[in-house]
């Protein structure tokens, strides 16, 4: 074999091992930020797993920050075949997919990262009901947040009365509005936008969400309680996932576990802690509300459990069974509020 046919050979392999590479190559779209901890601790670490478990022969390309599309279509791109994984916030779409919301009722879980796992196990068990349109992969929950505002303090329910709030989701949304306030539905990434140009007086956010979408200079006064929590989904498109060959099938079901709904959570999670001393530290005003103040704020949120499990008998599913499991399994967890 002379010189050039020996170059001609490693390029001819060169380009079949990347072929193999890129057997599987699939678009994974989000619309946070590429620096929010949930792509570096979450879907890379991710993604990395399931390239060494298909020996590469599976890679996931990953476009953020609504490159792709808008916040709240991301089911839908997932479904149509815009992408091949989207990572949802079901709550964007309000009563579109109610049995997952049972997991943003105010005063239900009170960590991310074993609340995820939680919940994660729970879901599998109802999400055919509502999403078997797509191929389900995991859900996972942010740590608990609360109310931050332009002005302050917040302290009571009656605090809300006749605000514009942009809510995380339906469920609070629906809280918010039972209070006398007016709903303002914007993704996280136009928070900052909304309150800047007066749309909003106040956000429901996890602490360090704050300071990722840029609004800590904006929102100086806090109700210190970890009042909510957030449900996420991972789906990929159906077809994609049903045409993949036996091995790649594996894998992807590997990855799409309540083990690693976990995993996908923790960085999140240990960044959002962070951000509440980062404010005590900055001089905001944080407050903690007493007992009988922390009793209006449960007992407004209260009937939000029976309209969850109306929505969810409407969906075909035994509520109270449901709801009964569910707290079997954060019990389980150590992740339910009591």
């Amino acid at each position: 074999m002379n010189f050039k046919t020996l170059l001609a050979s490693v390029g001819i392999a060169a380009i079949a091992a990347t072929a193999q590479a890129a057997e599987v190559e699939l678009s994974l779209s989000h619309w946070v930020g590429a620096q929010h901890p949930l792509q570096p601790g979450g879907m890379e670490p991710w993604a990395e797993s399931i390239k060494q478990a298909s020996n590469g022969r599976i890679e996931i390309n990953i476009f953020p920050a609504q490159q792709l599309g808008a916040a709240a279509d991301h089911y839908d791109m997932a479904r149509d075949g815009v992408v091949d994984i989207a990572f949802i916030n079901p709550g964007y779409q309000p009563g579109r997919f109610p049995i997952i919301s049972a997991g943003e009722i105010p005063f239900t879980i009170n960590n991310g990262k074993a609340g995820s796992r939680a919940y994660d196990e729970w879901y599998r068990e109802y999400a055919g009901k509502e999403m078997n349109d797509v191929y389900f992969c995991m859900t996972h929950l942010h740590d608990p947040g609360t109310i931050h505002g332009v002005n302050g303090p917040i302290k009571v329910p009656a605090d809300l009365k006749g605000k514009n709030i942009r809510p995380a989701h339906g469920t609070m949304a629906r809280m918010l509005n039972s209070l006398g306030a007016a709903s303002v539905f914007a993704g996280a990434a136009e928070m900052r936008e909304l309150i800047a140009r007066g749309a909003a007086e106040m956000t429901a956010s996890p602490w360090n969400s704050i300071y990722t979408f840029g609004a800590q200079d904006l929102v100086k006064h806090h109700l210190d309680i970890p009042l909510y929590v957030t449900v996420f989904a991972f789906v990929f498109n159906k077809s994609v996932v049903d045409g993949m060959s036996p091995e790649n099938r594996k894998v992807i079901d590997d990855h799409c576990t309540s083990e690693w709904a976990e995993k996908m959570a923790e960085k999140w999670v240990d960044a959002e802690a962070a951000g509440r001393q980062r404010m005590i530290d900055e001089g905001h005003t944080l407050y903690a509300p007493t007992q009988e103040e922390l009793n209006l704020w449960i007992e407004a949120a209260a009937p939000l459990s029976g309209e969850w499990k109306a929505e969810a008998t409407k969906a075909g599913v035994d509520a109270d069974a449901a709801w009964a499991r569910l707290e079997e399994i954060l019990d389980k967890h150590d992740s339910r509020v009591k």
